[in-house]
């Protein structure tokens, strides 16, 4: 039963954040508006930083009763733990994106060599195509590797969800809405075959308790939020992004319920490099951002956000693999096309 997992993390989040806030007030892990340079920043208040604190607790400690103890789980834990000590550095110090980066690539390994990679994804038109087939050699100060196209795959699938979801934190209560939503759905996806496949189990499982944790998370993260995700919560990204292929790949699935936040992903990178800039950098430009510049409110936005997701959640339930494929196209080119479109007007108002 998932319902159990799911209602421990839940109330263990909802405990420790409260105790989290006081220890995080106390080794100063605050973002002040007024010191902090961030172009995205629109809070008004001092606020701590460091959620990923409490929602990292709330998942181990339920992991730890519920789920089975293999190799696996505990490097991906291990990985995530590293994620968060990285991310609670950068809530203090504000680190270079180019080491967070670094950072992401090295978690990823972690979780890849441990078990965690994309075997196969599922053609739309008919048939499979199995990365794990495809081996890439390659030559490294005289050290000759042979990497599986399979890793090299959940490896970008990993760090990409890493950092898209970290761009999806913009307002209060967005991220922890979204995470919540889209660990449901990927946990009923691998319910259906947890009867057959212990890794779907073990997924099915990590999945209610990602959601669970993000919701009891969310309950002081919504506007106006007592406490922000900061940057260790990339430690959650890190979990939803290798259940999504703990159990096989339901990449499909994934990239439909957080189908907003990719494609917002997808356009700031390109943006920034048409228009000269790193994509390592912060702007003002997201999907949340244009929102509030034409006066949506944050709570607002953040339930578009939910809205928007759990109705793509729900379809990538009952959709053929051919189906999704042309749900994803069609909300890239609708949200694409509206994204293009809110760039355009705020040039004129």
């Amino acid at each position: 039963m998932v319902i159990f997992p799911f209602i421990t993390a839940f109330i263990l989040t909802t405990l420790v954040t409260p105790i989290s806030l006081l220890i995080i007030r106390k080794i100063g892990l605050l973002d002040d508006p007024k010191t902090h340079k961030h172009p995205g920043i629109i809070h008004k208040k001092v606020t701590p930083r460091g959620g990923g604190i409490p929602l990292f607790i709330g998942i181990i400690v339920a992991g730890i009763f519920f789920l089975p103890l293999t190799k696996t789980v505990i490097a991906l834990f291990i990985a995530a733990a590293i994620a968060l000590i990285v991310g609670v550095i950068d809530d203090k110090y504000d680190i270079s994106p180019y080491l967070r980066f670094l950072a992401n690539i090295a978690v990823a390994a972690i979780v890849v060599t441990n078990g965690i990679t994309i075997s196969f994804i599922t053609n739309p038109i008919g048939g499979i195509f199995h990365l794990s087939s495809i081996s890439i050699p390659l030559n490294l100060l005289g050290f000759h590797l042979t990497i599986m196209l399979s890793d090299i795959a959940a490896m970008l699938w990993i760090i990409w969800v890493m950092n898209m979801l970290n761009w999806s934190k913009g307002v209060d209560g967005q991220m922890p809405g979204i995470v919540t939503i889209s660990a449901i759905v990927i946990g009923l996806l691998s319910f259906r075959f947890a009867g057959i496949d212990s890794f779907s189990k073990t997924a099915a499982t990590l999945s209610f308790i990602i959601a669970g944790s993000s919701l009891g998370f969310l309950i002081f993260n919504f506007h106006p939020a007592r406490i922000f995700p900061g940057y260790g919560a990339t430690a959650i990204y890190l979990l939803l992004s290798a259940v999504s292929i703990l159990s096989g790949a339901k990449l499909a699935t994934a990239i439909l319920v957080m189908g907003v936040p990719m494609i917002d992903g997808i356009f700031t990178i390109l943006r920034r490099l048409l228009t000269g800039r790193s994509p390592f950098w912060h702007d003002k430009k997201h999907l949340h951002h244009l929102l509030l510049s034409f006066g949506m409110g944050q709570r607002s936005i953040a339930l578009f956000y939910w809205i928007i997701s759990a109705i793509l959640g729900s379809l990538a339930l009952v959709l053929s693999s051919q189906a999704k494929a042309f749900a994803i196209i069609m909300l890239l080119i609708i949200l694409g096309g509206t994204l293009l479109f809110l760039h355009r007007l705020q040039k004129y108002i």
